[in-house]
């Protein structure tokens, strides 16, 4: 019997977690508008992605400024676009109120 053989390719990562909504309401959400399986771990594994290129700013978001130090979001102005709504009244509901 032969042994393990060596491979240029690293492991693969396996990820099994459970997320409650009340830890990040809108991750949340998002995933459970898809059933679970194979499109619910894409759309994981794409907002993953997306997130750590504008976190290591390859993508920039809107009102974002460049930033020479990696790992760092800044924006330009005084980033009202960013934090517009932030300190409003929660909704409570489904009908908005």
């Amino acid at each position: 019997m032969t042994g393990p053989t060596k491979t240029s390719e690293p492991p693969r990562i396996r990820l099994v977690f459970q997320l409650e909504r009340a830890e990040l309401p809108r991750l949340y959400d998002e995933l459970a508008r898809f059933h679970k399986g194979v499109k619910r771990v894409g759309r994981l594994r794409t907002l993953a992605y997306e997130g750590l290129l504008v976190q290591q700013g390859f993508l920039k978001l809107p009102g974002q400024a460049s930033s020479d130090v990696s790992g760092s979001i800044g924006f330009d102005g005084d980033g009202a676009e960013v934090t517009n709504g932030l300190f409003e009244p929660a909704i409570d509901g489904l009908d908005g109120r």
